[in-house]
């Protein structure tokens, strides 16, 4: 691989930004697909998701669900 190209994302941060996709009813339910569909806590998941929108693989990959994302934290750091 040359010095300019980069590893595709691998199965889990696709599996991450797919589940960002979906839409979720009630409390608990993301965390619960989190828990039942990647094995992961939520904790972790969340701590992967905020690499992943920082990611320049992730943008290219999904960019609709990242750039929604990356609105979603900068309005939420802009609250604080």
């Amino acid at each position: 691989m040359d010095e300019g190209e980069q590893q595709p994302l691998g199965e889990r941060e696709r599996r991450v930004l797919a589940l960002e996709r979906r839409g979720f009813s009630g409390p608990g339910a993301k965390e619960r697909v989190i828990r039942e569909e990647l094995g992961l806590a939520p904790v972790r998941y969340y701590q992967l998701l905020n690499a992943l929108l920082d990611d320049p693989r992730a943008l290219a990959a999904d960019p609709v669900t990242v750039n929604r994302l990356r609105r979603v934290r900068e309005s939420r750091r802009a609250e604080r």
